[in-house]
């Protein structure tokens, strides 16, 4: 079989192509936008939630006696419609406020623009690339539970996620009626409590008043484990939510996933929450070495006093953060954590 050389362009007819490109764009008319916020995330589609409506509205076609009557969807505040976005705007992901114009005689939108952003929680996906996961979010809950066991080194990388998005954490304990007496859960929680984290401890069938208390007014993203009861919660504080769960599998003590794509629910007057699918690895392979430093602010304070420049904080005598331990003042897991990453990100990066 013969290959087919690609027709390779010049400079100048890039730029022409860019140009068309740009114009086509420039052709839509957005004296009718409308502001709108992104619910939920379907591939090249979005759900988009009006919070604004034209005036005036427009019409609804009249029909003859005898002819069957067309299609009309109202354009009206808190209705949800599905958008196609223009093709100059980055990658839009739940959380996001835009411009965007909606099609009566369709039931369809287009988002022309988007607002910019407060704050943009990011993971890397199975292909190593950086993956957007909600946007404008004021405050994310890491929950865990006694069961599936909690991973301690998964709730730091969360931590560290959240401190390179400068977004506030709330560390929530569910299911504390699992508790038994002793619990080293409730170690777990100290310690983090210790650390200047915010925390609570929960009942998924019991009140949740405190909790939906300091949920008021936020944008939240809920994170952790599968199986933890994130959905569950969100079920209890805003009933019609209608999220699914599943029931831990008994063989392998681990979640099953059940929430196949972020989704934001309005909650109370003016707050929002957002489910997230679960994750039980979460990599931080793009961050750089500083961006972790920040995600153990217990660590940090002790950094560049080792007796040597490059102390590797594992075998060398005159180790600070070894001494820290040593004296109490780092907990030994916090640092094999640390040392866990580091190792992770330098890998990472030997192999770019």
């Amino acid at each position: 079989m013969a290959l087919i050389r690609k027709r390779r362009l010049t400079e100048q007819q890039q730029r022409r192509i860019q140009k068309q490109h740009q114009t086509r764009q420039e052709e839509i008319d957005t004296s009718n936008d409308l502001e709108g916020l992104v619910v939920q995330h379907y591939g090249r589609q979005l759900e988009v939630q009006a919070l604004s409506a034209p005036n005036p509205h427009p019409e609804k076609p009249q029909v003859k006696t005898g002819e069957p009557e067309p299609f009309w969807k109202p354009i009206e505040v808190g209705s949800i419609w599905r958008c196609h976005t223009r093709t100059n705007l980055e990658l839009l992901v739940t959380g996001d406020k835009v411009k965007w114009q909606a099609d009566p005689n369709t039931g369809l939108g287009i988002i022309t623009a988007i607002h910019p952003r407060t704050s943009l929680l990011t993971r890397p996906d199975r292909y190593h690339k950086v993956k957007p996961v909600a946007a404008n979010i004021s405050l994310i809950v890491i929950v865990f539970a006694p069961l599936p066991e909690p991973a301690p080194t998964l709730i730091d990388r969360y931590l560290v996620a959240c401190a390179d998005a400068d977004i506030p954490v709330l560390l929530v304990l569910n299911k504390s009626d699992l508790l038994k007496e002793n619990d080293p859960i409730l170690d777990l929680l100290n310690e983090y409590q210790n650390l200047g984290y915010e925390v609570l401890i929960t009942q998924t069938s019991g009140d949740l008043s405190k909790l939906a208390q300091r949920l008021d007014n936020e944008t939240v993203a809920f994170v952790g484990q599968s199986g933890v009861g994130k959905s569950s919660l969100i079920n209890i504080i805003v009933p019609d939510a209608a999220q699914k769960t599943n029931i831990i599998s008994e063989n392998s003590a681990l979640g099953q996933h059940t929430t196949t794509s972020t989704r934001l629910i309005g909650f109370g007057e003016n707050a929002a929450l957002i489910d997230s699918p679960g994750i039980r690895e979460f990599g931080l392979w793009h961050l750089d070495l500083e961006k972790i430093d920040a995600g153990f602010p217990d660590i940090a304070n002790f950094l560049g006093h080792c007796q040597y420049r490059n102390c590797t904080h594992t075998h060398e005598k005159q180790c600070a953060l070894k001494t820290a331990v040593e004296n109490g003042d780092v907990l030994a897991r916090r640092l094999d954590s640390y040392l866990r990453l580091i190792e992770e990100i330098t890998d990472a990066q030997q192999k770019s």
